[in-house]
């Protein structure tokens, strides 16, 4: 019984964690002009580049930069507003 607790468990955090993924981006994607393209420009430098090298912006579409923009909130531990900042120069400059 306490292995089919288990599973049901993980099952209904996995569906929530999908859910909210997608309702985010769906936000996201609302909210596309809603942050600063020149502190999107800074954030996306001082950021980004402390991981990685800092790719163009055309190399992604408008929608692939909300997924990985999602992403790398969580991974990088931004703001929303500095998530909506860096979205904002992304698709500006694509």
């Amino acid at each position: 019984m306490k292995f089919k607790t288990e599973i049901l468990y993980k099952t209904m955090l996995a569906a929530t964690f999908i859910a909210a993924t997608v309702m985010s981006s769906a936000t996201m994607a609302n909210e596309k002009q809603s942050g600063d393209f020149g502190r999107g420009a800074k954030a996306w430098v001082d950021n980004c580049g402390r991981c990685h090298n800092v790719r163009d912006p055309k190399e992604l579409r408008d929608d692939q930069w909300i997924s990985t923009a999602f992403h790398m909130r969580l991974r990088a531990g931004l703001t929303g507003q500095q998530t909506r900042d860096i979205l904002t120069f992304l698709q500006g400059s694509n």
